[in-house]
């Protein structure tokens, strides 16, 4: 009897313990951005957000906690098959946030492994459609693509999908080996057409310097010539002006008593010097008169200037 005494306090003790802890598993305090699915008798009842809550105790049980945060999912590495048939690899992330509790917890097994996985196969399909060198260059039209098919499977989950962010694109080191020398030539290339447009512009510029210089030259040759042109005009027309002057000066001062006895005499010692000049060698002279007889030039001379 005792024995069995002994034994019925163990389970009435161990009995009480259990009411006592789902007593006080009844209590729930709950915090910030976390909600809390409640089942009664195994069947959905309520989702309880942030703050303090009493479950029926035996009745009430909480099947499920989530979260409201926006969550960043690994999405694992994968091969992928572009259009060109090059092999790939490629992993990203994924950025989501529970919209409807009541849906994450039910409409699917576990919410982030399904996204995980309709990434991929949405990925693969849009890497299918592109070239190995499209991918490089259209990753936001790559991750707006994946958001977009995402989110519509993700509906029904009570699930919002965010965004998408490719992390790394990984193609086969032969391709990148090529890809590099590819580069290279470019570069190569580019530096080619630098230098031969830099020799082009120089030649230009070292022509049109020359074509500049050769138009200053003549431009300044010209201006030259039409100076010494207008200088020398103007010179005869000085030399003209003082001639006639001078002319003028001789005509009136023979018309003054005695002008010509001294006309007569100007030319006569003029003539003396000039015929002076006839013995030295390098003196030619045209003779048009008889200098045998000086009186007869005289006479000759002095009847032009009676003419005129």
């Amino acid at each position: 009897m005792g024995t069995l005494d002994t034994f019925g306090w163990i389970i009435w003790g161990i009995l009480i313990i259990y009411v006592a802890y789902k007593f006080i598993r009844s209590v729930r305090i709950i915090p910030a951005q976390d909600v809390y699915i409640v089942e009664r008798w195994g069947k959905y009842h309520k989702s309880l957000g942030a703050g303090f809550h009493l479950l029926v105790p035996f009745m009430d049980k909480v099947a499920y906690i989530l979260t409201l945060k926006e969550e960043a999912i690994d999405v694992p590495t994968q091969i992928c098959i572009t259009r060109d048939n090059v092999q790939i690899r490629v992993d990203g992330v994924i950025y989501m946030r529970v919209m409807e509790s009541e849906k994450a917890a039910y409409n699917v097994t576990d919410y982030r492994y399904a996204l995980i996985q309709l990434s991929q196969t949405t990925m693969r399909s849009v890497f299918g459609h592109l070239d190995l060198d499209k991918t490089f260059e259209e990753r936001e039209s790559i991750n707006s693509q994946i958001v977009s098919v995402v989110s519509a499977a993700a509906q029904p989950w009570g699930v919002q999908v965010l965004r998408y962010e490719i992390q790394n694109i990984t193609p086969p080191k032969t391709v990148v080996e090529s890809m590099e020398k590819q580069m290279t030539a470019e570069r190569d290339k580019r530096a080619v057409i630098a230098l031969s447009e830099g020799d082009k512009f120089a030649a230009i510029n070292k022509s049109e310097g020359l074509k500049q210089e050769l138009i200053n030259h003549s431009e300044g040759e010209k201006q030259k010539r039409i100076n010494e042109a207008e200088g020398e005009a103007a010179e005869i027309r000085s030399i003209a002006l003082a001639t006639a002057a001078g002319v003028r000066k001789i005509a009136e001062a023979v018309r003054q008593p005695g002008g010509a006895d001294a006309v007569r005499l100007s030319i006569a010692r003029d003539y003396l010097e000039k015929f002076s000049l006839l013995g030295r060698k390098e003196t030619s002279l045209i003779l048009p008169l008889d200098i045998s007889n000086p009186g007869n030039v005289l006479a000759s001379l002095e009847t032009i200037l009676k003419k005129k």
